[in-house]
């Protein structure tokens, strides 16, 4: 894969046909506090690695990547080797409102990654499909949803959901 291909911007023309959201969990970080200072441990930059691979070869060649402040969300969105958005609303603790607000869902016309924690990925993911409570998004996993209008009603499809053990 080349990262070089890929264009960051934000936002995208409004004629983009894509509304995807690709919500990716940190991978593995260590231990310890202060917890936005905790980093990935070796198996989660291995993780994040084998996940940016995997996006790379799928995305369309303009996206938004947009992390939490934490240094390990930060790493995670770093393996994609394109700049990083950081966003202040994505730390743990996240509401599904911040999060989908982050990202501008539905309504950002193109691909955004959006970074961050578990429960906060899980309790969006959940309310963007409808779910009761929260979905479970395994370290470095992800979770990628388009939005499309059938029948003049907005409907979420679930394109992919990837961990990083499967790759």
């Amino acid at each position: 894969y080349a990262p070089s291909r890929h264009n960051f911007t934000a936002p995208l023309p409004l004629d983009s046909d894509a509304v995807d959201l690709i919500i990716w969990r940190h991978a593995e970080a260590e231990d310890g506090v202060p917890d936005l200072e905790r980093r990935l441990t070796t198996k989660g930059r291995k993780q994040a690695e084998r996940v940016s691979q995997w996006l790379l070869q799928r995305l369309p060649a303009r996206f938004a990547v947009i992390a939490s402040p934490a240094a390990r969300a930060q790493q995670t969105a770093e393996a994609l080797g394109v700049p990083v958005k950081t966003d202040r609303s994505l730390a743990p603790g996240a509401t599904p409102a911040s999060i989908v607000k982050a990202c501008g869902w539905p309504d950002y016309k193109g691909a955004a990654v959006v970074v961050g924690h578990q429960p906060d990925l899980g309790r969006a993911l959940a309310e963007l499909l409808g779910a009761r409570g929260g979905l479970s998004i395994k370290k470095g996993g992800l979770w990628w949803i388009s939005n499309r209008v059938r029948d003049e009603k907005d409907q979420v499809v679930v394109r992919s959901v990837v961990s990083p053990d499967l790759l």
